[in-house]
């Protein structure tokens, strides 16, 4: 497993070993052993999502202030645009982001971890997402931050037509009016 640290120190990408051939290929996904000793950190997933979404859809940016979530997350069909942005006031990249390209070629991960928000669009037909959490959803304290947030600025690949919001991201907040972390 090779681990870089990315503009945001503590946001991750991480590349698995691939062992390919003409058959196809095989990789250790999540391994606690070896997760823990290429990264120093110590964490526990209590939760696996899986999300499916069409090209164009932006998901996020989403986080819990309260039963805050690290996210390990990777695209296993399709591809997308990740991003992780610094919600930590006491943190001197507040308010700044890194964006990544996730997919099923490149099998790349990124750690995002708590404290950060988290986002993602669709750059293929469609996408399969996989995210490890290390608390629980908690619909009651998640937040939304606008993706088009113009403090933050994020240079979200071209969409075509503009993304597909649900309706909870159509009501995303300022990044000024946002509830943040300490």
């Amino acid at each position: 497993m090779k681990v870089t640290a990315t503009s945001l120190p503590e946001v991750l990408l991480i590349e698995p070993r691939v062992f390919g051939d003409t058959r196809g290929f095989f990789f250790e996904s999540f391994n606690q052993r070896v997760f823990a000793q290429a990264t120093g950190l110590d964490v526990q997933f209590v939760q696996d999502n899986h999300s499916k979404s069409a090209r164009g859809v932006l998901r996020g940016l989403h986080y819990q202030i309260q039963q805050s979530q690290g996210k390990l997350v990777r695209a296993v069909a399709g591809e997308v645009f990740d991003v992780a942005v610094d919600l930590r006031k006491s943190s001197p990249n507040f308010g700044k982001w890194f964006g990544c390209v996730l997919s099923e070629e490149n099998k790349k991960q990124l750690w995002v971890p708590a404290g950060f928000g988290h986002g993602f669009v669709v750059l293929s037909e469609s996408a399969e997402f996989l995210y490890k959490t290390t608390d629980y959803y908690a619909p009651e304290h998640e937040q939304c931050i606008a993706w088009n947030d113009p403090d933050i600025g994020i240079a979200w690949p071209e969409i075509p037509g503009g993304p597909q919001l649900s309706a909870k991201d159509q009501l995303g907040k300022r990044f000024v009016d946002a509830a943040v972390y300490a």
